[in-house]
């Protein structure tokens, strides 16, 4: 397999940092342009805000295999410029969006084409031995942690010239992307590789089915939703999770997720190839896993507001559990499903991005209420610790020799 062109590579991961710097870049005005399109206060924006989340996550989870199946049959490059116009069409019609509901629908499209990181991600494994797809699919992890830094920034300075400002921003981003992908970027689904798209595949269901009727996949992919429930434990209660322990303010809050975000890219970007590198796939996991467990736990234990901080870069080395998970299931998958599974990973994480709200925040709520008769901000932590437990046993619970963890 011959090295890809670098322009094609780097296009890769900008995309992947341009996704991750468009979803955050909007945050900082969301309330904000919720109230001008509904005439409501904030707590009927926040309603409507839980309401675009939900809606952004449903349809990731409904279109991830459908964009991956197709990516398999049309080819990698045709659907990923697709989906970047039409990423950009999104943003625009939230810049203009005079009502709700046609922010709303826009926030549909846009759960639609967040699967160019699915497509992205079948075409590093397109051009990456086996042996090496999970440090590359840790710089993937690293592009997303550094646009995860840059986009909340981004968008706070931009918002101060127009609270739609953001919007046309993403939108500009996504365009120029997609300019420079027309020039750089070249096909990687083959005549031996490609696939033709069918429904029963081409949904969630029919595709979770038929990747889990492959020798040695079932277990993994029931183990990175479990993953993927627990993690999302941090964006879904790490604000309220730090106002209710340590009394932080909002610039607090934001401090802390700055020092997660890099520490993440940092430990994706350098920490990542060689664990795997060093122990395999399937024992780097195993090993990221363990540090999830002991970090979630003390920060569901810890009072400090000051060591919650000292912890945050040690979350860095657990941060090679998806991409060796997602190495050890690449590894398994035959050559013209690989969109298909990286759109089974995208619904999987949706999933997991419905769930992990629901869970977590009446986990805190029941908590950290007036009556309640425990006060345990960390509880929702400790519970993720015990998810990511479960996780291991099924980990470990597959014959290690069936994994072709070395191979």
């Amino acid at each position: 397999m011959t090295a890809p062109p670098r322009l094609a590579l780097s296009f890769i991961l900008i995309t992947i940092t341009l996704d991750a710097i468009g979803i955050g870049l909007i945050f900082p005005v969301m309330p904000d342009l919720i109230e001008e399109v509904t005439g409501g206060n904030l707590a009927s924006a926040a309603l409507w805000g839980g309401l675009l989340s939900t809606s952004f996550a449903v349809m990731q989870f409904i279109f991830g295999p459908v964009i991956g199946s197709l990516s398999d049959w049309y080819g990698r490059r045709p659907v990923l410029l697709l989906s970047l116009g039409m990423m950009a069409l999104a943003y625009l019609a939230m810049a203009l969006a005079p009502t709700i509901w046609l922010l709303l629908a826009a926030r549909l499209i846009a759960g639609i084409t967040a699967a160019t990181q699915s497509t992205a991600t079948a075409f590093i494994a397109d051009i990456t031995p086996p042996e090496d797809r999970g440090r590359r699919f840790g710089l993937i992890g690293a592009c997303f942690g550094i646009g995860f830094i840059l986009g909340p920034m981004i968008g706070g300075l931009v918002a101060s010239l127009d609270t739609r400002a953001p919007f046309y921003a993403a939108g500009a981003m996504a365009l120029a992307n997609l300019v420079l992908g027309l020039f750089v970027l070249p096909e990687t689904v083959t005549d031996r590789t490609r696939r033709p798209f069918t429904l029963a595949r081409g949904n969630p269901i029919g595709a979770l089915l038929a990747l889990t009727a492959l020798p040695g996949l079932k277990r993994p992919l029931m183990t990175f939703l479990i993953i993927a429930i627990a993690m999302n434990v941090y964006p879904a209660i790490w604000a309220f999770f730090g106002k209710a322990r340590f009394d932080w303010d909002s610039r607090m809050i934001g401090y802390s997720l700055g020092v997660y975000g890099l520490s993440y890219a940092i430990g994706q970007a350098f920490l990542v190839g060689p664990l795997i590198k060093r122990f395999g796939e399937h024992r780097a996991a195993h090993f990221g896993m363990w540090i999830d467990v002991a970090t979630l736990t003390a920060l569901g234990l810890v009072t400090s507001g000051t060591i919650a901080l000292m912890l945050t870069p040690i979350t860095a080395l657990g941060g090679v559990v998806t991409p060796a998970m997602q190495a050890l299931l690449s590894r398994q998958t035959p050559d013209n499903a690989q969109g298909e599974l990286q759109g089974v990973l995208g619904s999987l994480n949706a999933v997991a991005m419905i769930t992990a709200p629901l869970v977590m925040t009446a986990t805190f709520a029941k908590f950290t209420a007036p009556d309640a008769a425990i006060f345990a901000p960390g509880a929702p932590f400790l519970l993720a610790a015990l998810l990511m437990v479960a996780a291991i046993a099924l980990h470990v619970a597959k014959p290690q020799e069936t994994l072709q963890d070395d191979a």
